[in-house]
């Protein structure tokens, strides 16, 4: 079993490499802090519930001899919705188009069902190299730590994975985080840069937008309404009549629900949840955005719109 603590040395050849890499890992494994930590900026939300990505979310990792383009997906589970059953559809097209996988385990939690009907999945993909992810490691001492890596590596070999690399790591902590891109980085073909320098994701600003007022709306909700709130910006446009020198941005959003009972939890007594939700949405946007920004925030009931293929198309999954 090869597990790295630190970097191997780089050969005297310089060439350079390009390609896609995607961290798998049932809900809550880690994989959007870390997309986060190793791109050095927010790109994918987080949230301390599971299934808070939907979107496949690009990180874009610069380096002069590479660049690594990681593949934020939703976690893989065993569905019960339709909306379970499209996001366990991405995550399997998102394996099969990729360079590298990581996959995702916690350290503080022991291997479980979820993460064998993953690995099994994995078993199956037979072209791209896989890298086991041990996460969290903040979280636990040295000897649970090391019980979990061997656990992670008798798994491998009782599914028959070969694990390219078994690396620790704190995104918290910020531990070995830029090791890991290290390990990635020689997995991914050689080839010139795929995005422009500065680029940190492809994902379309509105999308990154009802991203963070979607996190910002579970944020106190979370124990009744995990899956149940869909975000649509339904326009973004810069403030008409102002000077150059003090742009505005206009955006109108709705936060959909599913049930009118569930209205009131959003909203909040005297709106004043809602009210949260902008101010703190709107700061994430701003920053993101680098402009001021007016944000109009409305609640809409769209019955089941889990279980409405209608409904799921037109918020977008």
């Amino acid at each position: 079993m090869s597990v790295r603590t630190q970097s191997s040395e780089a050969s005297g050849e310089t060439v350079h490499r390009a390609g896609f890499a995607c961290f798998v890992g049932r809900p809550n494994a880690g994989k959007s802090t870390l997309t986060n930590a190793l791109v050095g900026q927010k790109v994918a939300i987080t949230a301390d519930q599971p299934q808070t990505t939907r979107h496949t979310v690009r990180g874009i990792v610069h380096r002069e001899d590479a660049q690594l383009i990681l593949v934020d997906t939703p976690g893989l589970h065993k569905p019960r919705t339709l909306l379970g059953e499209r996001l366990n559809d991405v995550v399997r097209t998102t394996w099969a188009e990729v360079d590298v996988i990581g996959f995702c385990l916690p350290a503080n939690e022991k291997i479980g069902p979820g993460d064998r009907f993953i690995a099994k999945e994995l078993a199956g993909i037979r072209k791209s190299p896989k890298v086991a992810i041990v996460t969290k490691t903040d979280l636990v001492d040295a000897r649970t730590l090391a019980e979990q890596l061997i656990a992670i590596d008798q798994l491998g070999k009782e599914l028959g994975i070969e694990w390219a690399e078994i690396v620790p790591v704190s995104a918290v902590g910020d531990r070995q985080v830029d090791l890991l891109a290290d390990l990635l980085i020689p997995l991914l073909p050689e080839g010139p840069a795929l995005y422009p320098e500065g680029d940190l994701t492809d994902e379309p600003e509105q999308v990154m937008v009802a991203e963070l007022i979607r996190e910002a709306a579970l944020e106190g909700v979370r124990d009744e309404l995990p899956h149940s709130i869909a975000v649509v910006v339904e326009e973004m446009l810069p403030r008409e009549d102002r000077p150059a020198d003090k742009p505005l941005l206009d955006i109108h959003a709705y936060l959909y629900i599913e049930r009118s009972s569930q209205k009131g939890i959003v909203i909040g007594p005297k709106g004043k949840r809602l009210k949260d939700v902008g101010i703190k949405s709107r700061k994430q946007i701003e920053a993101l955005l680098g402009t001021p920004v007016f944000l109009d925030l409305h609640v809409k009931v769209a019955k089941d719109w889990q279980r409405d293929p209608k409904q799921l198309r037109r918020l977008g999954f």
